[in-house]
């Protein structure tokens, strides 16, 4: 993905929209720099590119621009690593893929695979990149060239300057997403040709013949595409493919959108016409699936992994962590994606954080249960930590959370359930939203369960929740003064009961 031309502007720490919160210039000395969440050392981060693990670790390469500052998004990026054991915890690893060393200037994105068969003549074992580049900067010159590293992919030379496969004369031509079909025994690419997602063959890596191609208006453009085969929790293997996408003029998402299906290796079919959203919130763009591997190495069938930025190219420039902490650019946690299947028969990707976040809590806070009928303080305070709670009633019309309250009740982040759906609601806080528009994101709800169970994750800039087992997920980016750091519960219309309350810290 290539965002549009921008300039690097910083959040001004003031509300941004109509909430009339205060914001950063409040606490003008405080970091805003996540505790436990990926962030890149400096400058600016936008893409994840699809983690692949190498000799134990995970290489984790993402779209990195050194001089963001000085130029924009318009002084394009560069693929920057980073390796990790647990998803948690990262070493930064600078630079792997640079940018402006042919005349086809920067990168974009793409995928890295491991060439494990020797496919390509580079050597068995060697990592290789797909990737997009715009010799002139245009949408009408998008094309997928092809980089190679023999070090175990710390650092990667081009093959040539030519593309592995040239534009063929169309606009949005780009992010190349490349897997092994092993049943037929050769490379598949899925593209972002603007509302289709395409599907090519390669032998080798370095050839490649279209195929066939999905087509789905009423999103905007489909990015970032994703292709991959899961088992599901009853057994069953079934395709999913995935594009980054935009529906908020449709009243969806604005995140990843994907179906389950079939795949032959030239056409998918999805089990119905409409997407489903991996996550409902406004900040989950860009996401990758990646396989889940134990420590030996060995893959899970069951489970994938899966990241995405924690930003909006609607307001991407706008953050006060580019002036407190000099860089611009957050990532959610991993996430651990199963396959399940509702009651009505409809299969669905349900989300949890990577469990290796359990082996980093620093200190646990056990609330037990706790009876609210309208509002309940807490007497717990922080900025970055873990929330989990099951609330139970009769009957009410609302309840939730009030997050990152200051101290006088005036500011948070309201997360919970009202009526027929879950909501995260940011209007309270600084955040990037200028409009407005994009204050409270929602995902369906049932009323008559008459219980919902929430997961929590709050950081400096970002609220993630898990709804019912990560069956809904709402990720948002949000600029609270780090002062306000207060925890209050609400109800409305009724009482009910907060139960298991346990608030975990994280140390890295």
């Amino acid at each position: 993905m290539r965002p549009a031309a921008a300039t690097p502007r910083a959040a001004t720490g003031q509300s941004t929209g109509s909430s009339g919160a205060s914001g950063a210039s409040a606490s003008s000395g405080a970091s805003y720099r996540a505790e436990y969440h990926f962030t890149v050392p400096d400058q600016w981060k936008n893409d994840p590119q699809r983690p692949i693990w190498i000799d134990g670790e995970y290489h984790y390469y993402y779209l990195y621009n050194p001089d963001y500052t000085t130029g924009g998004t318009t002084a394009g990026t560069a693929w920057r690593l980073a390796t990790s054991t647990d998803l948690v915890s990262f070493t930064d690893r600078g630079i792997a893929v640079p940018k402006d060393t042919t005349p086809n200037g920067d990168v974009w994105s793409g995928s890295a695979v491991v060439d494990t068969e020797n496919t390509a003549g580079f050597g068995a074992g060697a990592v290789i990149v797909l990737v997009t580049m715009s010799p002139d900067d245009n949408a009408n010159t998008q094309a997928q060239y092809l980089y190679y590293s023999t070090d175990g992919g710390r650092t990667f030379t081009p093959h040539g300057t030519d593309p592995v496969l040239p534009n063929p004369g169309v606009r949005d031509f780009r992010d190349p997403k490349v897997i092994r079909d092993e049943e037929r025994g050769r490379w598949v690419m899925a593209l972002a040709e603007n509302n289709k997602v395409g599907f090519y063959h390669s032998p080798d890596l370095k050839s490649w013949t279209y195929a066939g191609g999905f087509i789905k208006d009423g999103i905007g453009v489909l990015e970032c595409p994703d292709l991959f085969r899961i088992t599901g929790e009853d057994g069953v293997r079934r395709w999913v493919l995935g594009v980054s996408a935009n529906g908020k003029a449709s009243g969806l998402p604005n995140t990843y959108a994907y179906w389950t299906g079939a795949f032959d290796g030239a056409t998918f079919t999805p089990d119905a016409p409409d997407p489903q959203w991996l996550d409902h919130g406004w900040d989950w763009y860009a996401a990758v699936t990646f396989d889940k591997r134990d420590r030996h190495g060995t893959l899970d069938p069951r489970t994938r992994y899966a990241i995405g930025w924690l930003n909006n190219w609607d307001y991407a420039n706008t953050t006060p962590t580019l002036d407190h902490d000099g860089f611009n650019g957050t990532d959610s946690v991993v996430r651990e994606i199963t396959l399940k299947r509702a009651p009505d028969g409809t299969r669905y990707l349900a989300s949890r954080p990577v469990r290796a976040l359990d082996a980093h809590v620093s200190r646990t806070v056990r609330l037990g249960d706790l009876r609210v009928d309208g509002h309940r303080v807490l007497g717990y305070t922080g900025t970055a930590y873990e929330l989990t709670t099951e609330i139970t009633w009769d009957r009410l019309t609302g309840a939730g959370l009030q997050l990152r309250r200051s101290s006088d009740g005036a500011h948070h982040v309201d997360a919970g359930i009202y009526g027929d759906y879950a909501f995260v609601n940011r209007r309270g806080v600084a955040n990037p939203d200028t409009s407005g528009r994009w204050q409270e994101s929602r995902s369906p709800f049932d009323p008559a369960a008459r219980t919902v169970r929430l997961r929590i994750l709050v950081d400096r800039t970002s609220v993630e929740m898990f709804v019912d087992d990560g069956r809904y997920t709402h990720s948002t980016e949000v600029f609270p003064d780090p002062a306000d750091t207060g925890i209050a519960l609400f109800t409305l219309d009724g009482s009910a009961v907060f139960r298991n309350t346990v608030i975990r810290e994280f140390a890295l």
